[in-house]
């Protein structure tokens, strides 16, 4: 989903895993475990983190832009190309 100056991302987060990783696809979405406990926002703040490492992003490049509380989330991705995020996330 390109857009003019950002990505969006639609990912499924499972929070509790044994470690952070990114699964692969799963349907429309891309699959993450992330091993932080969904209370008080803490697996959005290791899934943030684990995408700016992947994808060579500074922290604040990378936003979730919908469904803050929910596992299905739409993340905004900002300086980097559909190629090389696609790359980077094995797709």
């Amino acid at each position: 989903m390109d857009q003019d100056d950002h990505l969006l991302l639609r990912v499924k987060a499972v929070p509790g895993a044994s470690r952070d990783a990114i699964a692969g696809p799963l349907g429309d979405r891309l699959k993450i475990r992330i091993a932080a406990p969904p209370e008080g926002g803490q697996a959005n703040i290791a899934l943030i983190k684990l995408l700016a490492r992947t994808l060579g992003l500074n922290r604040t490049r990378v936003q979730i832009s919908s469904g803050q509380g929910s596992p299905e989330k739409t993340i905004r991705l900002e300086g980097i190309d559909l190629a090389a995020a696609s790359s980077a996330l094995g797709l």
